[in-house]
């Protein structure tokens, strides 16, 4: 058959429609029917005391590269939901349903399978519907080989229960709960260092580190849900930070009163990966603190007398933490002083 003009001109609506039929066959196994169709429809069921829907768009930024180069694709959806769930989280939203956008300059319908089961997986990871999405096949907009994708996020939280950080007092202790690798953030650094200055490529292994570089920069970005589930429902947590871009030294004085800051101490081991790119880089230390998360995910501001409860709630969630500093009064220089 010969091609269409729109073919001519790029575009394949049967690759469009191959790559919907594959996406589907996956989220059929949580019961979404309407993929393929203009909207989708999510049933609010229980009830909440005066509901607060909470929304949230993100994307992976420049960690596609990498993806990229490696050749993997399952990973970076999961990359993008975990992340988006986080951004809620901190609020003390539970997640109810996520969308994808998925945009290439030619739509490949295995890759964005693998995409979007990367995706569908972080959504049943954190209990929620993956509830429809866009494939958009642009030609000329993205080089070869590549695409971009992001996600948009809606939870759930009453009224009553905001982790709004109004609450945050002197005192305070702030606690970390690790990061798994770089998460979404800092990656346009991270390839300078490693696919530039140092002419590294993704299956190169470097002293000290446990995978191949390429491996290492692929880790995932973790969701923070599950452990952090037991204290919202204790109502142990002041304030929450999603450390992304901007690391300790700006995402931490988003949660604080207009005047508190804080002291963080470097009590926890900093990850291989970081202490390599920091020295290869030779990044400052106010700069690593600002671009990269160095070790530390997600912060979690309590009331020191709860202390106890919030370690044996972490304790038996299985999860790592480490008291990484306290509030302090803001007297008119920096919000977040790191020692």
């Amino acid at each position: 058959m010969p091609k269409s003009a729109y073919e001519k001109a790029g575009v394949s609506i049967d690759r469009g429609n191959e790559a919907v039929e594959r996406i589907k066959s996956m989220v059929a196994r949580m019961g979404v029917q309407e993929i393929g169709k203009f909207g989708g429809f999510f049933p609010l069921k229980g009830a909440l005391k005066n509901p607060i829907l909470v929304s949230s768009a993100d994307g992976v930024g420049t960690k596609l590269k990498v993806a990229f180069l490696a050749g993997v694709h399952n990973t970076v959806g999961r990359d993008l939901v975990n992340h988006c769930v986080n951004d809620i989280l901190v609020y003390g939203a539970r997640p109810l349903f996520f969308l994808d956008y998925l945009a290439s300059g030619r739509v490949e319908p295995k890759v964005v399978g693998e995409v979007v089961s990367g995706v569908l997986d972080g959504c049943l990871d954190n209990e929620m519907v993956l509830l429809g999405g866009e494939t958009a096949e642009m030609p000329g907009f993205y080089q070869e080989g590549e695409y971009d994708i992001a996600g948009f996020i809606v939870g759930l939280v009453a009224k009553a229960d905001v982790v709004d950080g109004k609450s945050i007092r002197r005192g305070d202790l702030l606690i970390g709960l690790p990061s798994t690798g770089l998460h979404t953030n800092g990656y346009s650094l991270a390839r300078h260092i490693v696919f530039e200055k140092l002419n590294l490529k993704v299956s190169s292994k470097v002293s000290g580190l446990e995978l191949p570089i390429g491996a290492e920069l692929l880790r995932g970005h973790r969701s923070y849900l599950k452990p952090v589930k037991p204290l919202l429902d204790e109502k142990l947590l002041k304030g929450m930070a999603h450390i992304t871009g901007g690391g300790l030294l700006e995402n931490v004085p988003r949660i604080l009163p207009q005047d508190a800051a804080v002291v963080i101490e470097k009590t926890w081991p900093v990850p291989p990966l970081f202490s390599f790119l920091v020295q290869a880089g030779s990044v400052s230390e106010a700069e690593r603190y600002r671009v990269f998360n160095m070790g530390i995910g997600m912060v979690l501001v309590i009331d020191p007398r709860k202390l106890s409860r919030v370690e044996a709630a972490l304790a038996k969630a299985g999860e790592e933490y480490f008291l990484i500093g306290q509030v302090t009064e803001d007297k008119g220089g920096e919000r977040v002083r790191i020692k």
